[in-house]
């Protein structure tokens, strides 16, 4: 060692000796390779701190220079400022770690004031915090013209002293505000002793400063110390700052109210309370952004941040940037650096004792740093402090919420609630009213690691002061604390094993009812995901019943006005304990003048859907899972990009994406990221933790953006776009250029979709100019090209298809595209065309996926259905129905367990693929006749395998089953008197069938095209039908006979017929005329130009005096039966008028527009007395989830019933919904009511027939 640095050592070893840990320098020497792991266990095994400094020392006297130089940088990381000043002189001329502490330090003057003064330098690893270092020193410039202090406060290791040190490193700073210097006094848990000998070196460096001759004896107490401090600071450095670091005490505090310029740091806020003159603070936030933690760990194993391996973005993420945790996990793997998976999962467990080193505090674990903040508390604070214990990670609670778990007036639990906010124990979020609270991850892992033998007696404790506060009813304010207890109360009771309680709270549909009004029902689902295990324990098949109730109808549950939970429940299966519960309250609910319905024949009904979602207001147009299958992300018209669970629908992320609407969503390959793209011609990549913005791409693509999807492999990452631009509109992008890095030339017309092949090898585009096309991804160029529209043989040279997207199998080797109503199966190596899939039905396919881990296909509809196909097979293996508008989009999970869709209907559905797959039922059509007979209900229908069917409507029973019909069912009706039943067809015929033995009575054949309504006379012997060929026609079936009744120029809907005496025959049509007929000679005694527009409805008076049109042109119109005059015009609906019906007293007219709107009319006077209406507008843009199709008053005329896209049931009086009965499907056609209005029967659009009967 050179003779200066060892002259130096020796004159400063007094000193060293009695400051040092010698345990924290070592490491650093350790891993400078100056000290072996032999002689750091010698010194090690000596007893006290003095002894191991005295023998490091003696050590260090006989090595080198090198040993000297890691002994001075060990002083400088681990803060020893002082101390490491009074080596800096002699350190050898070799020290770039020297030269590295102090770069950037400011001018010589600076760095020579802040040695000084024992300001600490530089740690050897430091990276920049300039916002709250400008912030800082603003404070500080704020002491320029008078005494003052700044208290720079916050938890235990989230830097504050390498911050104050900073702030002071800054020429103007000095010069302008201290030109008398900087003094730098670190004080931590001292004694009064220890504090007066503090005080004493101050004293003596100041005079030593000055070349003052002191008092002839030094300070004895602390009253005459800080006299001759205050002396000091006055008279000799009068524009000085006194920087005191790490105050815990308001004792010690005092010592240094001298009237002086103070930078004080601590984790007890309060405790400047005590002092006197003007204070500013200044609060340290308790962890560092990811860049900046991630910088630190990278300084520290000597690379970029960029090439860390992905543990380090995890460790960060785990201790929220906390520096004192990256710092110390950082030195760790200095030593180690293939250890970064190990220090994660001792994170993980909360090990904190593992994670030592040495740091610039005098404890030697993590969990001791955090254990010295928790002692200086009183006792009884303690104990509450422990109580903290069952907090959840990133969940703030307000005050009240402790007032109940500690039993004390709230008043008095924000005071203790602010002491632990002042000791940096605690977190308060002063944007909300009331003050929320919270602790960070590292407090709460510390409590939970302390307290981990009484964590279910902690939580046990939360259980039983919840019940003794609110032994009566739960809260439902729907304030923070209600919050708190519906969202938590649950995992409580978990966490306690209190598994009867838990039962007994989950399994009742009381707390289901109130919890999803409170929080709504993804939380509710959630707890029945996250708590299944345990609920199983106790009933598995009732947990499951509770669950697939939330799950199918949670989308309902989020509606405002908030619906009848009750009534939700009795839709479900009779054996389910939801149902059960339900119609218990419901029977109770009826005695008080309540409206519920049972759905009779439900036991036949079997849902295949698993989740459905809303997560929008507004059409969904992509949806799309994670990769790891745990999320789902979606956007849509609301301009907005949600993320949310896969299990339970409980929202993660919610952004505002784009000005425009967002077209499509997609993570990257890690699920790190997602992209996004618009109609404002944007593509944007978003956090997708965080839901910051990353990267956003402007200006390259000039018309909107259509799809955009990543790479499958995150190897070599890119982001594929295509467009509506008519000739650069495929491009690839590297995330980390500015540009795009390859566009595609191939198509002259927009480009609708791309997909990667598996490999990434390959880029498959879809246009609109009819074709599919492969691109090389490395290359850019075109490989491949299949002409889809050459394969629509009927299609003209100018009609255009659209190939609308594409998709690969899993293993590459084939390539399949949908275009108008069909799929294609190309071989990817041969170009071959192997397989064509066509629609059923007269729709157009919106959006194909292929199952990655299967050969199954998914086809989205425009008929609001998806279709399942096996490739293999070349069979279809299900339909999905329970959409209520086009899907636009479907996706299978990553493991092919589920899939999802989404539509236009504000909702994303998820299915389980295992339950689809064998779904055959029968579904019947919309046109429906029922016969009421006392208790029994038939129902007459054609079903989707065009047969007709008769039902015993109860059960559902299958009483009749024709054989399949050559041409599709139209229409059916039933006699009432005799076992009869018609059935109209689209070939124009009309059949007669014995029911229930299905015999063919009698084939009419005379219309020309589809029959659209028919209906037999009273006796049975007559059967009237009307078709679009504008004809009725009246049938003596028996034999034959048959007038037809010519005059309608369009076709004819529906018909009634009137006795009054004599039977005549009321017509209309969408010509807008209404006609009078004679049944018996087929005379047309009326001809009624009733509206410019069609007809879409007619009724009759019951007593036979007025009729009753509505029409497409937005009108109602009232006729006398006599002189078929137009006695009232009844205007104010602004959609079509779908349907009307009178009062059974003649005294009211209700009528039903396209937009789900009602409206009550005078009938004498044609006034407007009600409007039925709900508050908004649902997911169909509809008052009534689509058109008001048909309207029945109940025969006391004080209630009416309305369908549309569901059923509901209105006070005439008052104009107000009394229940709302929401089916599986959509846009019901009509309604039968039976005579004393207690039970209705409907068809829904997916062919669900639904009997209600009010619960009495």
């Amino acid at each position: 060692m050179e003779e200066g640095a060892l002259s130096c050592l020796l004159r400063s070893r007094p000193v060293l000796e009695q400051d040092i840990k010698a345990s924290y320098l070592m490491d650093h020497m350790v891993s400078d390779g100056v000290l072996s792991g032999d002689e750091e266990e010698r010194i090690r095994c000596k007893t006290t701190r003095r002894e191991q400094a005295v023998a490091l020392l003696e050590l260090l006297l006989g090595k080198d220079n090198q040993a000297y130089i890691s002994f001075y940088n060990a002083l400088v990381r681990e803060s020893y400022g002082d101390l490491a000043n009074l080596l800096h002189t002699s350190l050898p001329l070799v020290s770039p770690e020297a030269h590295r502490s102090f770069s950037d330090g400011g001018t010589p003057r600076v760095q020579s004031v802040l040695r000084e003064g024992g300001v600490p330098q530089r740690p050897v690893v430091f990276v920049q915090r300039p916002k709250l270092v400008n912030l800082l020193r603003q404070r500080l410039y704020s002491l320029l013209k008078e005494p003052g202090w700044v208290v720079l406060y916050g938890m235990a290791g989230s830097g504050k002293s390498v911050l104050a040190a900073e702030a002071v490193r800054d020429h103007s700073l000095l010069e302008e505000c201290f030109p008398g210097g900087v003094h730098w006094l670190s004080i931590g848990q001292l004694d009064r002793p220890d504090l007066l000998a503090r005080i004493q070196t101050l004293c003596f460096r100041l005079e030593q400063n000055q070349d003052l001759q002191g008092p002839g004896r030094t300070p004895s107490s602390l009253e005459e110390a800080k006299e001759r401090l205050r002396f000091l600071m006055l008279r000799r450095y009068p524009r000085s700052l006194l920087i005191l670091d790490d105050m815990w005490d308001i004792s010690a505090l005092k010592a240094f109210d001298i009237h002086c310029r103070v930078l004080l740091t601590t984790r007890d806020r309060s405790i400047a309370d005590s002092v006197n003159g003007i204070r500013h603070e200044v609060e340290v936030e308790s962890g560092l952004d990811e860049d900046k933690a991630l910088e630190i760990l990278a300084m520290y194993v000597n690379t970029k941040p960029q090439q860390l391996p992905e543990q380090a973005r995890d460790i960060v993420q785990l201790c929220k940037g906390f520096p004192l945790v990256v710092s110390l996990v950082g030195a760790l793997l200095r030593d180690f650096p293939d250890r970064w998976a190990y220090y994660l999962q001792l994170l993980q467990r909360k090990q904190f004792r593992r994670i030592r080193k040495s740091s610039s505090y005098d404890y030697d674990a993590l969990d001791q740093a955090m254990d010295a903040s928790f002692q200086v508390l009183p006792e009884e604070h303690r104990r509450l402090y422990r109580d903290l214990t069952v907090l959840e990670k990133d969940v703030k609670v307000p005050a009240k919420v402790l007032a109940v778990l500690w039993d004390l007036e709230p008043e008095e639990v924000e005071d203790i609630l602010q002491d632990f906010v002042n000791k940096s124990l605690l977190f308060r979020d002063c944007h909300q009213r009331p003050y929320l609270y919270y602790l960070h991850d590292l407090q709460l892992d510390f409590l939970a690691e302390q307290n981990r033998t009484q964590i279910e007696a902690l939580h046990a404790n939360v259980v039983n002061q919840y019940q003794k506060y609110y032994s009566q009813r739960p809260p439902t304010s729907g304030d923070r604390e209600s919050l708190y207890w519906f969202r938590f109360l649950t995992h409580h009771m978990a966490k306690a094993n209190l598994t009867k309680e838990l039962f007994s709270l989950m399994f009742s549909l009381d707390w289901v009812i109130t919890k999803a009004q409170v929080v709504g029902p993804a939380h509710l689902i959630n707890d029945y995901v996250e708590h299944g295990t345990m609920l199983d324990l106790e009933n598995s098949e009732v947990r499951g019943q509770f669950q697939e109730f939330l799950s199918l109808t949670g989308h309902q549950l989020e509606q405002r006005p908030f619906p009848d939970v009750v009534q939700l429940a009795l839709a479900q299966p009779h054996c389910s304990e939801v149902y059960k519960q339900a119609l218990l309250q419901a029977r109770e609910a009826t005695s008080r003048g309540r409206l519920y319905f049972d759905w009779l024949n439900h036991s036949g009904v079997d849902s295949v859907s698993h989740l459905v979602v809303q997560p929008h207001l507004g059409s969904i147009y992509s949806a799309c899972f994670s990769h790891d299958g745990s999320k789902i992300a979606s956007c849509g018209a609301s301009k907005m990009l949600r993320v949310f669970k896969s299990t339970s629908g409980e929202k993660l992320l919610e952004i505002k994406a784009h000005d425009d609407e967002v077209l499509c969503c997609a993570f990257s390959p890690d699920d790190r990221l997602l992209a996004t793209c618009s109609s404002d011609r944007k593509v944007k990549v978003w956090n997708a933790e965080r839901g910051a913005l990353l990267r956003a791409f402007e200006e390259e693509h000039e018309e909107q953006i259509n799809h955009c999807v990543f790479t499958n492999s995150p190897r070599c990452l890119l982001l594929a776009t295509c467009s509506n631009d008519g000739f650069m509109n495929t491009k690839l992008w590297n995330l980390n250029k500015p540009s795009s890095q390859n566009t595609m030339f191939g198509h002259l017309e927009p480009v609708s979709h791309c997909s990667f092949s598996p490999d990434d090898a390959h880029l498959a585009t879809c246009s609109r100019d009819g074709s599919l096309k492969l691109f090389g991804v490395s290359s850019a160029n075109e490989w491949k090209s299949f002409n889809v529209k050459d394969l629509f043989l009927d299609c003209e040279e100018e009609s255009e298809v659209h190939v609308k997207c594409s998709t690969w199998s899993p293993d590459g080797t084939r390539v399949i595209c949908a275009a108008r109503n069909a799929v294609f199966v190309f071989s990817v190596e041969t170009a071959e065309l192997l397989l064509e899939i066509q629609s059923s039905r007269r729709s157009t396919v919106q959006y194909i996926h292929a199952c990655p881990t299967s050969s199954l296909l998914a086809i989205a509809l425009s008929h609001y259905t998806v279709e399942l196909w096996d490739l293999e097979s070349n069979k279809k293996m299900a339909d999905l129905s329970g959409h209520l508008s086009w899907v636009h989009g479907v996706q299978f999970s990553p493991d092919g367990s589920m899939l999802l869709s989404c539509s236009d209907d504000h909702t994303i559905r998820l299915w389980e693929t295992r339950r689809v797959h064998t779904s055959s039922a029968v579904r019947l059509k919309r046109d429906t006749s029922v016969l009421f007979h006392g208790d029994r209900i038939t129902v007459v229908a054609a079903d989707n395998c065009n047969r007709l069917q008769v039902r015993e409507g109860r059960t559902g029973e299958v009483m009749f089953q024709s054989e399949e019909q050559p041409s599709r069912i139209r229409c059916t009706c039933v006699n009432t008197e005799t076992s009869m039943a018609a059935l109209g067809r689209e070939d124009g015929t009309v059949q007669v069938l014995e029911v229930p033995s299905g015999a063919s009575l009698a084939v009419l054949k005379g219309h020309t095209r589809t029959v659209l309504h028919c209906c037999f006379s009273r006796d049975g012997h007559t059967l009237v039908s009307s078709s679009e060929d504008g004809t009725l026609r009246v049938w003596r079936w028996r034999t034959g006979e048959c007038k037809v009744l010519q005059g309608h120029k369009e076709q004819v809907r529906c018909f009634t017929l009137l006795y009054n005496p004599d039977a005549q025959l009321l017509s209309w049509s969408y010509d807008g005329t209404l006609k009078l007929w004679e049944v018996v000679s087929g005379a047309q005694l009326q001809d009624v130009e009733a509206h410019h527009q069609a007809i879409l409805s007619c009724h009759v008076s019951p007593d036979g005096r007025l009729a009753a049109t509505t029409s497409a042109d937005h009108t109602a119109k009232l006729w006398s039966c006599e002189s078929w005059q137009c006695v009232q015009l009844l205007q104010g609906h602004q959609d079509c008028v779908r349907c009307c019906r009178f009062s059974w007293d003649s005294q009211r007219l209700a009528t039903g527009d396209d937009n789900g709107e009602i409206r009550l009319w005078n009938v004498r006077d044609g006034s407007l007395a009600k409007i039925c209406a709900r508050e908004g507008k649902d997911a169909m843009d509809s008052l009534h989830g689509g058109w008001a199709s048909d309207l029945h008053f109940s025969p006391d005329d004080a209630l009416l019933v309305s369908v549309g896209g569901y059923i509901k049931w209105w006070d005439v009086e008052r104009g107000e919904a009394l229940q709302t009965f929401y089916p599986r499907g959509a846009n019901l056609k009509r309604i039968h009511v039976s005579p004393d209005f207690s039970t209705f029967v409907t068809v829904d659009n997916i062919g669900i027939l639904y009997v209600l009967q009010r619960v009495e």
